[in-house]
């Protein structure tokens, strides 16, 4: 199955063994192998209604392989 990034982009990423909301694809970063080409992780930003100081966040790191169904309007993870 052939997924294009653009195609991702405004899927929510949902875990499998909870129901948790992680984020968006489209606020996410993805962690590529610069040798294969091969992407690794998404690095989903968390969502915290704490501020902020000095632009510091934090995110959810998700190897892509927990990811478990790309559906039409959400990624299934098994984290």
């Amino acid at each position: 199955m052939t997924i294009m990034l653009s195609e991702l982009g405004g899927k929510e990423i949902i875990n499998l063994n909870n129901g948790q909301r992680l984020g968006i694809i489209a606020d996410s970063d993805i962690v590529v192998d610069k040798n294969t080409g091969k992407i690794l992780t998404l690095l989903v930003p968390e969502k915290k209604l704490q501020f902020r100081l000095f632009g510091e966040n934090s995110s959810i790191e998700i190897p892509w392989n927990t990811i478990r169904k790309i559906g039409n309007d959400m990624i299934i993870v098994e984290l």
